[in-house]
């Protein structure tokens, strides 16, 4: 399989008028009407920000031309990756998450100007919005309600919608200050749109490294396959001696209450974190970020349902650092794709949301 990309790298998301100007983290759909949703965390100021909040834009046109980024989620704290997952017949979903004040103060790119922000923030405020986040729209995405819901786990790209119309979300334990807890895992729950409920169905087993040191797991995707199976992709990172930036994949046959143990699929340092989709074709492909030199956006693809994988292909690799990924990708009506993902235009600049349009040729 080879990519054959469609017209230019398009960004799609920026504010370069203000010093408000960072976008990154984001996800995009197709929505019952047809038209393309795009979400990311935006006018932020830089990677850690009291300002962010999740966005959406939307286009008409497949992805030519897009409305300028709203929000949908914005809290007192830095509101960041941003999901979208379509439901039903107008249901939609958008999730994020965000960390303490503490956090955002002990960040060592805070200025003065984020310090004050953050000393305005009360007690009462962090207690009330702190957590993996969301809200729903129940019009097809033309308006958002007011409740915002607080999850256990948190995954870039939210959940999946399953044959049976539940929603499954695979995501990891939520962390206030991102880091690794006693009982950090991955973890599997039914979502009940219609009161904002979960139900915990099972939890993946922790991730073996090769060489027997330990690694964090975070950031899945989960997807429904044909066959009822559920395949989710994990970014496992070590950081230091012996780096570890990688995908590993877990399957359930059972609607997500027991899992494989995590399999390693790409190389020590081949990227992450993962998005999955299957193509009207039947394959399965898989986008994710490539941090290393040339710094870029790789796919994977699968045409037997995730049991062998032809990996590392480029869609772009012009990235002049590693502040980028979190591709995620859809299908448009003529069978070719569009995959948006976040990363700087210039090494002097701000990240901002990218756009390209592909197709598969064998």
């Amino acid at each position: 399989m080879k990519i054959e990309k469609i017209g230019s790298l398009k960004t799609i998301m920026d504010n370069p008028d203000s010093q408000h100007r960072y976008f990154g983290w984001p996800s995009v759909a197709r929505l019952q009407n047809g038209k393309i949703a795009a979400v990311a965390s935006g006018y932020r100021r830089r990677h850690v920000c009291p300002f962010g909040k999740a966005v959406i834009a939307y286009s008409e046109d497949n992805g030519e031309t897009y409305t300028r980024p709203a929000a949908v989620i914005d809290t007192p704290l830095d509101d960041r990756d941003a999901g979208i997952t379509p439901f039903g017949e107008k249901g939609v979903i958008v999730t994020s998450f965000n960390n303490t004040r503490a956090f955002q103060h002990n960040e060592r790119l805070a200025d003065a100007y984020d310090h004050a922000y953050l000393d305005t923030v009360s007690d009462e405020e962090e207690a009330q919005y702190l957590g993996a986040t969301y809200r729903f729209s129940r019009d097809g995405g033309t308006t958002w309600e007011k409740e915002l819901y607080i999850s256990p786990i948190t995954s870039p790209h939210g959940p999946c919608v399953l044959r049976s119309g539940k929603l499954l979300w695979v995501g990891r334990t939520f962390s206030k200050d991102d880091s690794k807890q006693a009982d950090d895992h991955i973890a599997a729950y039914e979502l009940d749109p219609a009161d904002g409920s979960m139900i915990h169905l099972g939890r993946i087993p922790a991730t073996k490294l090769p060489d027997g040191g330990g690694a964090l797991d975070c950031e899945p995707h989960a997807i429904e396959l044909p066959n009822g199976d559920i395949l989710c992709h994990i970014r496992v990172q070590r950081y230091g001696s012996g780096g570890v930036f990688t995908v590993y994949q877990s399957r359930s046959c059972d609607g997500g209450r027991t899992w494989s143990q995590p399999e390693q699929l790409l190389a020590d340092f081949g990227g992450s974190p993962p998005h999955l989709m299957i193509h009207s074709s039947g394959m399965l492909i898989c986008s994710y970020g490539y941090r290393a030199a040339p710094y870029g956006i790789r796919v994977a693809f699968s045409h037997d349902n995730g049991k062998t994988w032809d990996t590392d292909h480029i869609l772009w690799a012009d990235g002049p650092n590693d502040d980028l990924g979190y591709p995620a990708t859809i299908e448009l009506d003529d069978g070719s794709l569009l995959t948006v993902f976040y990363a700087h235009e210039t090494s002097e600049g701000p990240a901002v949301i990218m756009q390209q349009k592909w197709r598969m040729v064998e």
